[in-house]
């Protein structure tokens, strides 16, 4: 490309940023939420402007030039700081954030969730709100690829430089039996080691982080099932077909059938898992601390209070971080 010509346009950067990181225009336009067409032009748009190559479309994974490695390194101090100039412009005033791409976990849902956006939109009065759900490690991916803004997620593990980490709630795991599987006063372990176990999918963090668990505590536990669905594990044991490790949350995702089911606590050494709001550290301002304390105190309205007025023997181990 000989002279450059057109504009650089902060949309085209974003662009250029999802495609150079995704190493594909279809799977940028999935993550962007627009069409490959679109991408392909924005793309071209930009090494118009700029007058060079940036990637090499025609390499499968796509790869970067020797342009396209020094601008993707500029290209994100520039959308870091779009970013930054929107979350100052938002805390001073909340209604300037025109965007905001957050990430939740699919256990709220059901009830926090949907009051969270409610309350936030009200106060962003010109906001789009672009919600994606899904397991943990998909969202905290998400996020250090730039795709969401602002996640809610379960911790795992040490948290990286470039987090931003408000943790909100603590649950412990419990052990959900059919009902009346386990009388008041008998050896919970002892019943549950003759009923098949129902797992919680490995493939996910919240699987693996179970199963290492009773490996730790040299549990040998019979089981035909590994599910990555809280209705589908939940079904089956209220239908008397095993039992499972859940937290309240997962239960209560799965609220129809708690009626069929026995919470019980872990009949061996506990275990907890904290979720968090996360972004981008100094991205977004004062945006995830206001958040997070709105979002405790929704956790303490639909979460916590209810599980405690059902199950009392939860305080303590069910709770609000502060």
């Amino acid at each position: 490309m000989a002279e450059p010509s057109g504009r650089i346009t902060l949309w085209g950067i974003e662009v250029f940023v999802a495609t150079a990181e995704e190493a594909s225009i279809s799977a940028a336009a999935r993550r962007l939420g627009v069409s490959p067409s679109a991408v392909s032009q924005q793309l071209t748009n930009l090494e118009t402007a700029l007058g060079t190559a940036l990637l090499n479309r025609g390499e499968r994974p796509m790869s970067l030039t020797p342009a396209g490695v020094l601008f993707q390194r500029r290209a994100q101090t520039v959308l870091n700081e779009a970013a930054r100039a929107r979350a100052e412009l938002a805390q001073a005033d909340p209604t300037m954030l025109t965007r905001l791409r957050l990430g939740v976990i699919e256990d709220l849902d059901a009830n926090v969730t949907p009051r969270l956006l409610r309350e936030m939109a009200e106060e962003m009065t010109g906001c789009q709100f672009l919600l994606e759900t899904g397991a943990s490690h998909r969202l905290i991916d998400k996020l250090e690829a730039r795709a969401l803004d602002m996640i809610v997620a379960a911790e795992m593990g040490a948290e990286a430089d470039w987090m931003e980490v408000h943790p909100v709630l603590t649950e412990p795991f419990v052990a959900v039996v059919p009902k009346g599987a386990v009388d008041d006063g008998a050896d919970a372990l002892a019943v549950l080691r003759a009923m098949p176990l129902i797992l919680y999918s490995q493939r996910h963090y919240m699987g693996r982080l179970i199963a290492a668990h009773l490996a730790r505590q040299n549990l040998r536990l019979s089981h035909r099932f590994e599910l990555d669905s809280y209705h589908a594990i939940m079904a089956m044991v209220a239908g008397g077909a095993g039992w499972t490790i859940l937290t309240p949350l997962g239960v209560m995702h799965a609220a129809r059938f708690q009626d069929q089911a026995d919470v019980l606590p872990l009949p061996f050494e506990p275990l907890e898992r904290t979720i968090s709001l996360t972004a981008r550290r100094g991205v977004l301002g004062e945006v995830p601390v206001d958040t997070a304390g709105r979002l405790r105190r929704l956790l303490d309205e639909e979460i916590v209070a209810p599980n405690l007025r059902r199950m009392p023997w939860l305080g303590g181990s069910l709770r609000i971080e502060t």
